[in-house]
């Protein structure tokens, strides 16, 4: 028997290690994997046997996990994860493979999503599963393959350029009845801002002249309800030319200043160096290399 297989635990034990880390209290444990209290115990009991090691606080008739047992839970919830999602993947398309993306939700809505059927027409025999996530997460802890990424600056991923992001502020016409501002007065209006761009209103600033201080306002999460705010008179934002190109065609956004837009980061697709991509991933990536506006843009 091989080292690694010797160390292997059961997998309903290391089922109920991971869901009384994650629940808090053998009940609820028990409850989800449909299994008694007693039986939930005697996993965890027959954890411990085999890796020879305390995992378990027992104070009166509680469990708890030892901080090490915690750590522990918490890498195999990863693993759990990484095997279901393996499973689904296979059951889904047993032939071609899938890729588990994640995506920025307005960029990959807007400008992903309708060139996928053309992926799906070049390539059938793979399945693309599509998951929000608006912050860089470990590959390591996360079962995607790659990641739709605003910026260059995930360490530990190689890169591929998609498009370069063009802003300008804009807002409701009663907000300046006057017609656009000078930059100047920009800084005194109400602005708002959005969590992925904490810092784009100083950089636009910064682009136009001197460092303008202090740029209090209110703060969105997603670019769909910051264009909402604006819609509303809330504020000035800047916003992708790309997602307000229906509301400056029907007036119902105006540009706050006469300035052209600015070029302020790009988006990437994203893929772990610590592993090789596989052959959906591979499938993907070059023929996204086909949709970006750059030539030549695979890392080498």
């Amino acid at each position: 028997m091989s080292l690694s297989r010797r160390l292997l635990p059961p997998l309903a034990a290391l089922r109920a290690l991971e869901a009384l880390d994650r629940l808090g209290t053998a009940t609820a444990a028990a409850q989800e994997l449909a299994l008694s209290q007693s039986a939930v115990s005697r996993q965890l009991q027959t954890l411990e046997d085999h890796l020879g090691l305390p995992l378990l606080i027992r104070e009166k008739r509680s469990l708890q996990l030892t901080a090490e047992a915690k750590v522990y839970a918490a890498t195999i919830r990863t693993a759990l994860g990484s095997i279901a999602n393996a499973s689904m993947a296979l059951r889904v398309n047993p032939v071609g493979g899938s890729l588990s993306l994640a995506i920025l939700p307005s960029f990959g809505m807007r400008w992903l999503v309708p060139r996928l059927p053309d992926f799906a027409r070049r390539h059938p025999e793979v399945t693309i599963n599509l998951t929000t996530r608006l912050k860089p997460f470990s590959f390591a802890a996360e079962p995607f393959d790659a990641a739709i990424h605003f910026g260059a600056d995930w360490t530990g991923t190689d890169s591929l350029l998609l498009m370069r992001e063009q802003v300008l502020p804009v807002c409701a016409a009663a907000l300046l009845p006057d017609g656009p501002a000078r930059i100047a007065q920009l800084a005194r209006l109400p602005l708002l801002h959005i969590q992925t761009r904490p810092d784009a209103w100083r950089d636009w600033f910064c682009l136009h002249g001197p460092d303008p201080g202090a740029l209090p306002g209110t703060t969105f999460d997603q670019f769909t309800t910051i264009i909402q705010g604006a819609l509303h008179g809330l504020g000035v934002a800047l916003l992708p030319d790309y997602l307000i190109e229906t509301e400056l065609l029907s007036g119902t956004l105006k540009r706050a200043t006469d300035t052209a837009p600015v070029n302020l980061g790009a988006y990437h697709l994203v893929w772990p160096q610590d592993r090789a991509p596989g052959p959906a991933l591979t499938k993907f990536r070059d023929w996204l290399s086909l949709q970006t506006e750059e030539e030549d843009n695979l890392p080498r």
